[in-house]
């Protein structure tokens, strides 16, 4: 494919914000922190291969809702030890936070990654109550490409992958700064290594996709800072899941970026986790 330099410039991230490496090592080190204080279980098989593995911080009360957050990276990059610290605060809440991980392109295709986040979110749902959550209330988030998982998620049928699950296995959706049309990407770097094509790109893409339950809320945030691209994104994305009958509410997170717009689900000062909770 041809390289579009616009395109390049509205999605390459690390291009665009270069004190990157720095951020990402305040992430960790937040991360490893929150672990040392909060313990959690780590390390949770919830898949047969070894990147399907998750982390749990419970709440410590019984019945408490459930929020399963899912990192960024382009399907590429990060992991699930680099995102911890978003769960200090929902849990300080009264939420059980499940922190994700899965495999990175190119070793698996963005098809096998979609699989194995229906595979964890079943996973959380039969699991649920050994951690004192409650399977009813189940809240997904995700960051970036994990907005875009966040969107898939909801495009799932659940009785279709596992007859026991109900169709509203997401009780609501919250996607900071995601990608629901990957076609443009196509025409950008970040597919070096994610090697999809346009058909691909619009077969997992959102959307073109129908929710399942449309009854289900979504909550679609993006930094005020961010580009037109990932504010198109969400644009796009509220425009045609609100017409299929879909609460989608748009938030503009001012004075962020796309690596700071994340940042905001763990500060309880902010509209989006005020947002996010009342979802829970």
């Amino acid at each position: 494919m041809v390289l579009d330099p616009t395109l390049e410039r509205h999605y390459n991230v690390r291009a665009a914000i270069p004190e990157h490496p720095a951020i990402f090592a305040a992430w960790k080190a937040r991360s490893e922190a929150f672990r040392k204080r909060a313990g959690g279980v780590l390390d949770v098989a919830y898949g047969p291969s070894a990147a399907e593995t998750l982390d749990l911080f419970p709440a410590g009360t019984s019945g408490a809702p459930l929020h399963l957050f899912i990192h960024g990276g382009y399907w590429q990059a990060l992991d699930k030890a680099d995102s911890s610290f978003i769960a200090e605060a929902l849990v300080e809440a009264g939420v059980t936070v499940a922190v994700v991980n899965y495999a990175l392109c190119p070793a698996v295709t963005i098809d096998a990654i979609v699989e194995q986040m229906r595979r964890a979110l079943l996973w959380l749902w039969r699991h649920a109550g050994e951690y004192g959550g409650d399977a009813q209330r189940i809240q997904v988030s995700g960051h970036s490409a994990g907005g875009h998982l966040v969107g898939m998620l909801m495009a799932t049928d659940w009785p279709g992958l596992d007859a026991k699950a109900p169709r509203r296995l997401i009780e609501s959706g919250v996607a900071i700064s995601g990608l629901f049309d990957l076609e443009p990407l196509v025409h950008t770097t970040i597919n070096d290594k994610v090697g999809m094509d346009t058909g691909t790109a619009r077969r997992l893409s959102p959307l073109f996709l129908d929710p399942a339950t449309p009854e289900s809320p979504l909550l679609l945030a993006v930094g005020g800072h961010e580009s037109e691209g990932f504010h198109g994104q969400s644009d796009a994305l509220t425009a045609a899941w609100t017409a299929k009958g879909v609460a989608v509410e748009r938030l503009t997170l001012a004075g962020r970026h796309h690596l700071s717009a994340v940042e905001a689900l763990a500060d309880p000062a902010t509209d989006l986790f005020c947002s996010a909770i009342a979802l829970q």
